[in-house]
Parts: C-alpha cells; sequence; structure tokens
C-alpha cells in the first residue's frame, strides 16, 4: 500500500473532523472513566447516558439548545438515582436501572411519537462524519473545562472515590465532589453526543480507565495511560473505518475491546508468572 493512500483519510473535511473530535472528546472520558471504574460508577455511566435522550427530544420540541435538555435530563437521573438509594433499602445499582430504563423507555416514546428531520437518531448512534464547526466548538469548551477541573482536582477526587468517609474527616466538600463528579459526567456525555452517540458513549466513559486499571498500578500513570489508550483507539477507529467503510464510532469500540481483552490476557499471564515463581521459590 502506498504512502498517497495511507494518508488518504487526511485528505477528506469530514475525516479531519472526524479526528479533531476525536482528539477533543478523549481525554475528559479517559479521566472521567479512572474514578468511575475506582468509585464502582460504571453503570451510572451508561445510565446517564441513556438517561439523557428524553431531554434531548423534549429540547427540540421546545426549540431549545439539544445540549441544555441533554444536560439537564442527564443531572436529574443522576441526581433521582442518588436520592433515591440514599432514602430506600434498595441498592443504588438496582436503582440506575430503574432510573435509566424508565428515562430511556420515555425518549423512546417521544422519539417514536413525533418524527422530524432533525436526525435525532444521530444521538443515539453518533455521527462523527457529520461533525460540523458548531460541534467542534461545544464540545471543545466542555472538554476544556471537564479536563480542567478533573485534572486540578483529581487528588480530592481520587480520595473520595476511594474513602469518603476519610475524605470527609479530611475536611474536603464531600458533597461538592459527589455531585461536581455527577455534573463532570453529564456534561461530558453531552460532549460526546454528537460524535459516538448515547449508545456508545458508555465505552468512552469504562473501558479505557479499565485497560489502566489492569495495566498500571499508581493511579497517576492510570490518568495518563488511559488518555492514551483512549486517544490511541479513537484515531486507530476512525482510521480503520475509512478503509474497511464502516461507521466510525462502533469500530473505535471493537478496538477499545480488543485492547481491553489483550491488556486483560496480559494480566493474566503475569499473574500466573508470578504465581509460579513464587511457587518455585517456597520449595
Amino acid at each position: 500500500m502506498s504512502i498517497e493512500t495511507l494518508l488518504l483519510p487526511f485528505q477528506f473535511p469530514f475525516m479531519q473532523n472526524a479526528f479533531l473530535i476525536a482528539l477533543i472528546v478523549a481525554p475528559p472520558t479517559a479521566l472521567l472513566s479512572c474514578f468511575l471504574v475506582l468509585k464502582g460508577w460504571a453503570l451510572m455511566g451508561d445510565a446517564v447516558s441513556h438517561a439523557i435522550l428524553p431531554g434531548v427530544v423534549l429540547a427540540y420540541l421546545l426549540n431549545l439548545p439539544l445540549i441544555l435538555g441533554a444536560f439537564v435530563a442527564g443531572m436529574t437521573c443522576a441526581l433521582m438515582t442518588g436520592y433515591l438509594a440514599a432514602n430506600s433499602r434498595v441498592k443504588e445499582d438496582t436503582v440506575m436501572g430503574v432510573v435509566f430504563s424508565g428515562m430511556f423507555a420515555v425518549g423512546l416514546i417521544l422519539f417514536t411519537a413525533f418524527p422530524s428531520d432533525a436526525h435525532l437518531d444521530h444521538i443515539l448512534f453518533g455521527n462523527m462524519l457529520g461533525i460540523g464547526a458548531q460541534d467542534l466548538l461545544t464540545a471543545g469548551g466542555i472538554a476544556l473545562l471537564t479536563t480542567a477541573v478533573l485534572l486540578l482536582k483529581w487528588r480530592d477526587f481520587l480520595l473520595h472515590a476511594f474513602d469518603p468517609a476519610q475524605a470527609q474527616a479530611s475536611g474536603l466538600p464531600v458533597a461538592v465532589l459527589h455531585y461536581g463528579l455527577l455534573t463532570i459526567l453529564s456534561l461530558t456525555i453531552v460532549a460526546t453526543l454528537s460524535s459516538v452517540g448515547l449508545i456508545l458513549a458508555v465505552a468512552l466513559l469504562v473501558t479505557p480507565g479499565a485497560v489502566a486499571f489492569l495495566t498500571v498500578r499508581s493511579f497517576g500513570w492510570m490518568l495518563v495511560v488511559s488518555v492514551g489508550v483512549c486517544l490511541g483507539a479513537m484515531v486507530t477507529g476512525a482510521y480503520l473505518s475509512f478503509f474497511i467503510d464502516s461507521a466510525p464510532a462502533p469500530t473505535i469500540v471493537l478496538v477499545l475491546t480488543a485492547i481491553f481483552i489483550a491488556a486483560f490476557l496480559r494480566r493474566v499471564l503475569l499473574t500466573r508468572a508470578a504465581s509460579k515463581a513464587q511457587g518455585t521459590a517456597l520449595r
């Protein structure tokens, strides 16, 4: 394959925008995935991403910005989940399943009851090849804000995720950190709306952190590795989709899944090797 063919995807404006949105979305989703994995909130990312749909549809019907409806719906899901879990004997993951499935069902009903020419299906499945300047500006602004907060306060978020009681004893504003993380989660999902869509956004909010968790032992390096994995997977997936004639978003998710499987197998082999070496030393 010639060098001209290899560089062909970079010559088209729609592919340039796809690569650009990948570079914009990858850092905040990867950083956030580390905290979600450590805190056990992987399902929360799934819940919020699906629960955003009714807000998007209602915002369209009321002629409001779609990102506003998405953010309000996402925060509603997160706050409702927290309230129900705190005031009932039902576990939080069960409450998440009930809330997000109910809100997603409402969104699907509204979506089918009020058909339009706005192509709201892109909200579900993403449209990286149709990214416009406004999408890039919106995603860039949100990504810059959320990334800056996560990097500046990562130690506080880490302590809160690892040991909330110790965080409170240390004088940290636990409530602010809790709802701040939920707000960042909702904003980050809003930033991914136009690119990977709601259904596939959860992969970006879980897999990079899971890969980093299997690969390194330091949380600082976990943040670095997760961003590198997410950037590499998004650029690689978008690049491969051009040649295999597939949608970029699911291709990216498949690349992320392949990386996770490789990291998992590596960890299994290292664990077995360490166990074997320990057994040999004890003989």
